[in-house]
């Protein structure tokens, strides 16, 4: 019959702009409905486009260190059993019990991920993975540190892991009054030490990089004139990687060392990892590490004027 061969033809056709007009919906059980916020603390994780099949890899490696480093997560009886609550009704209704059953399996995941919790970050091919109890540089640094040494290849589509340790709103006069107090641990005299910092900015086009570094090194340098800024083999990098209206940031370890904290780079074989120890790095080699950090930020700017226009 022609008419029937038409209908799904137009059935076809209809959906286009339906799922167009709902693609952002569309996303959102990955991140259940959570946004990256300021006042949280987590994990930033970069990928190359799969961002589903990321957190999926990001939670397995999480896990697999965090229970190492803080013993496995304990649960109540209360929440092993929530996923399986009123699995028998709606049966009637397909559609109905398929969004019941993704809603459950969602539930119960996340209940048994409490320590590790995916956020919507507001950016492609970025995945943040909010942490509660845990100290993601410890956790980060850790993860890096024995990759480094093993050598052994644990993510496919994961491509740089950085800790967030504080965020903030992303505007100058929210992030110097938080950068006075988030820096103390690191730079406030007595404590001292070389660093560099190193800017991001994703879907932000009201930031300059060139007025928060020097802001942020302003801020560095005034609680204790003995830190010192150092591009070649600092001491602590200041990562600081603004989404949107939020700001994110921490102070790493090892930054040139772990290849810009990218699990992908940092078990390939060099000849300086032999001594595992930064300052065998030599200058021309670092002035690659910066200049390749450089290139990125470049890039950056373009995918922000591409999005503005």
């Amino acid at each position: 019959c022609p008419m029937a061969a038409a209908e799904p033809a137009a059935r076809k056709r209809r959906p286009k702009g339906h799922f167009a007009a709902g693609a952002g919906r569309a996303k959102r059980p990955r991140g259940a409905g959570r946004q990256l916020e300021a006042g949280m603390r987590g994990i930033l994780i970069t990928c190359n486009m799969n961002e589903r099949k990321c957190v999926g890899e990001a939670y397995s490696l999480l896990g697999e260190y965090g229970d190492l480093l803080y013993g496995p997560e304990q649960f109540s009886d209360h929440e092993e059993r929530l996923s399986g609550s009123d699995r028998e009704e709606d049966e009637d209704d397909v559609e109905a019990a398929l969004k019941k059953e993704v809603g459950q399996i969602r539930a119960s995941t996340e209940q048994k991920l409490r320590r590790f919790q995916s956020v919507e970050s507001g950016a492609n091919n970025v995945v943040f993975i909010r942490t509660q109890g845990i100290e993601p540089e410890n956790l980060v640094h850790h993860i890096l540190k024995d990759m480094h040494t093993t050598k052994k290849k644990k993510t496919r589509v994961i491509l740089r892991m950085l800790p967030i340790s504080g965020t903030c709103k992303a505007f100058m006069e929210d992030m110097k009054k938080y950068t006075e107090t988030f820096f103390e641990p690191w730079f406030k005299a007595p404590n001292k030490g070389t660093f560099q910092i190193v800017y991001k900015a994703r879907n932000n086009s009201h930031m300059s990089r060139e007025e928060v570094i020097k802001e942020l090194a302003g801020i560095v340098g005034s609680l204790n004139p003995e830190n010192k800024v150092d591009l070649n083999n600092p001491q602590y990098t200041v990562v600081v990687e603004i989404i949107k209206t939020v700001c994110c940031l921490s102070v790493v370890r090892d930054y040139v060392l772990f290849r810009k904290y990218n699990l992908q780079e940092v078990v390939k074989s060099n000849k300086e990892d032999a001594q595992q120890n930064p300052s065998s790095l030599t200058e021309e080699q670092n002035s690659e590490v910066v200049k390749a950090e450089t290139e990125e930020e470049e890039k950056s700017s373009k995918e922000v004027k591409e999005e503005n226009k």
